[in-house]
């Protein structure tokens, strides 16, 4: 451990806590700065993270994921449900495919851990078939997923109230036949996906209590929102892992792409930047989607215009009562450090 005097010493020297670290951190034995957040300083361990629990349901199976081979310059996009997942990626592939014609997602981008559609014996071979860098996604926690020090992650969340009401939208949307494709595949795991309640507040009071996994307590029924970021937090000083937080991309669009650019060894002209920043819009996004008519409608009501729905956050405080709201908070103090908690309410605002 660095000796106290010393640190006190050079904190009474530093002009701010910034000029503290900047100075200070570099020559403390076991202390590393930070690099996406500059008021944090970690442990300076080389622990990787360890493969421990078993995520299958209807909709998540992570063994699939011991089939992967991964290769040197991979990026995995890691969420939790509707926390911006489809936007990053997205993100991502305008950034492999710079100057061409983005490749239709799906085709190009699988989710790796989805026991439904195609098995994973043809998304491997798909995926071994592409010769461009590759991209894939998925939602399984950490402490379910196979880690590679030779893979860049990017983990994107969002504010527990702000996912909950993009999960209501999608979960109170879909179709009798989203139903019978989740629920009637022979190879299911566990119990099928129940019906939606017709009652967001009540459906909040059961998401924001239960889990659908033994070892969680939020997030029925899916998976759990915020144990999905929290058990990537504790490594997020690792130099693979990136995280981005859905109000900077809304507030600082361009700048984060900057700093998912550099996370990814990827050169990004201001040109460039500005025509993905186009291209990534939640508007251009939607319009693209929703141009086929018919395009979702086996998934969702009003098919993609349901996927694309709003795009934006704040629209709980209208909905969430108080006894609603005080739950959030129990179960925030229960799943999250106060760090990652501050970290999803607020971003990066939160260590700025």
């Amino acid at each position: 451990m660095p000796d106290a005097e010393h640190v006190a010493a050079e904190l009474a020297k530093a002009e701010s806590m910034d000029d503290f670290f900047i100075a200070s951190v570099d020559g403390l034995p076991g202390f590393k700065r930070s690099k996406q957040y500059p008021g944090e300083i970690y442990m300076n361990t080389t622990q990787y993270p360890k493969l421990e629990k078993v995520y299958q349901n209807y909709t998540l199976d992570s063994t699939r994921w011991l089939r992967y081979l991964p290769r040197e310059d991979d990026i995995v996009i890691s969420t939790s449900y509707k926390s911006g997942t489809t936007w990053m990626q997205n993100i991502v592939l305008h950034m492999i495919f710079q100057g061409q014609n983005v490749p239709e997602m799906r085709s190009v981008s699988p989710w790796l851990d989805s026991p439904v559609g195609d098995p994973i014996e043809k998304v491997i071979e798909n995926l071994e078939a592409q010769e461009h860098r590759r991209c894939i996604k998925s939602h399984i926690a950490l402490d379910g997923l196979p880690f590679h020090e030779q893979v860049k992650y990017i983990v994107v969340a969002r504010d527990a109230r702000d996912v909950f009401m993009s999960w209501w939208n999608h979960y109170s949307n879909l179709t009798d036949n989203a139903y019978a494709y989740l629920n009637d595949n022979p190879d299911r795991f566990g119990p099928p996906l129940p019906r939606c309640p017709d009652d967001i507040n009540e459906h909040w009071r059961t998401w924001i209590s239960h889990g659908w996994f033994e070892w969680e307590s939020e997030g029925y029924p899916h998976s759990g929102n915020m144990h999905h970021t929290q058990t990537w937090w504790g490594y997020r000083h690792l130099e693979n892992i990136l995280f981005v937080h859905f109000n900077d991309l809304l507030a600082n669009l361009e700048d984060e792409l900057q700093q998912i650019a550099k996370f990814l060894d990827i050169r990004l002209s201001a040109e460039a930047t500005a025509e993905i920043a186009h291209a990534v819009t939640f508007s251009t996004m939607k319009k693209e989607a929703t141009k086929n008519p018919t395009a979702g409608t086996q998934t969702w009501k009003q098919g993609m215009k349901t996927f694309f729905f709003k795009g934006t956050n704040g629209r709980w405080i209208d909905v969430l009562t108080k006894e609603d709201l005080a739950m959030y908070e129990t179960t925030k103090s229960r799943v999250l450090t106060t760090e990652c908690a501050q970290w999803l309410e607020q971003g990066r605002s939160a260590f700025s």
